[in-house]
């Protein structure tokens, strides 16, 4: 299933975000840097090479401990410039490399990270679960990806505010009615990879935090005759 956001308009979105970075920093820095940092921590308990997707002004990568190496793509060419200096300007030996790459065609052999981060950017790509299948595909067996973001809600008030706000919200580049069923069945029909966590970030619970491990062989799907048998 695909959103109404396309590469060209999420493409536009952050290119007029990346004119303000210091705004957008300062916007969504302090406010979300909980998760950002909890994510981070998971990565780097499973250590070794860390793909950082949608690594935008680079923002998170002063989090990081320097003891792994990190790379960091971004859709944004202009965001991604703002990565680069910042990088440079803060001495941050522990990035390997930066690249602009789209998520559902990243440019990395089978296997390639040990965890793949995922910060505030699946509800903001035209297609979540082709970009989650490539990281299950770059994702070594044993390795973990590690999502934090706004899902919708389920029901209630909050549920029809953010079906309401929606529209508004596309032309901000993100969708805020994005289910966590959505990530339940892409993980039943990847089938290499199991859901090892979900918990609930601040502000106010609005986030979560989703780890996923990365199968070595895919799960059979289960029949329904020999279950009941």
């Amino acid at each position: 299933m695909t959103g109404e956001l396309s590469n060209d308009s999420v493409a536009k979105t952050y290119a007029q975000w990346a004119r303000f970075a210091p705004i957008y920093d300062l916007v969504f820095g302090p406010a979300l840097s909980q998760g950002r940092k909890d994510s981070i921590a998971a990565a780097e308990r499973v250590g070794g090479r860390i793909l950082d997707v949608g690594v935008g002004t680079g923002i998170s990568l002063t989090d990081y401990s320097g003891k792994n190496r990190v790379v960091g793509v971004d859709y944004s060419e202009p965001m991604l410039r703002k990565a680069q200096q910042r990088v440079k300007e803060r001495k941050l030996k522990h990035v390997e490399a930066l690249a602009v790459m789209d998520g559902t065609r990243l440019g990395f052999p089978d296997g390639a990270f040990d965890a793949v981060l995922a910060q505030y950017v699946i509800t903001t790509v035209p297609d979540p679960e082709g970009t989650l299948d490539e990281f299950a595909r770059v994702t070594r067996p044993g390795g973990e990806i590690i999502l934090v973001n706004h899902l919708g809600a389920e029901s209630g008030l909050r549920r029809d505010f953010e079906r309401s706000f929606a529209p508004m919200a596309r032309k901000l580049g993100w969708q805020p009615e994005f289910a966590w069923a959505r990530l339940e069945q892409w993980a039943a029909r990847n089938g290499c990879v199991r859901v090892i966590e979900r918990r609930s970030m601040p502000p106010l619970g609005h986030f979560s935090l989703i780890r996923f491990e990365r199968l070595a062989t895919a799960k059979r799907p289960q029949i329904m005759g020999a279950a009941l048998g």
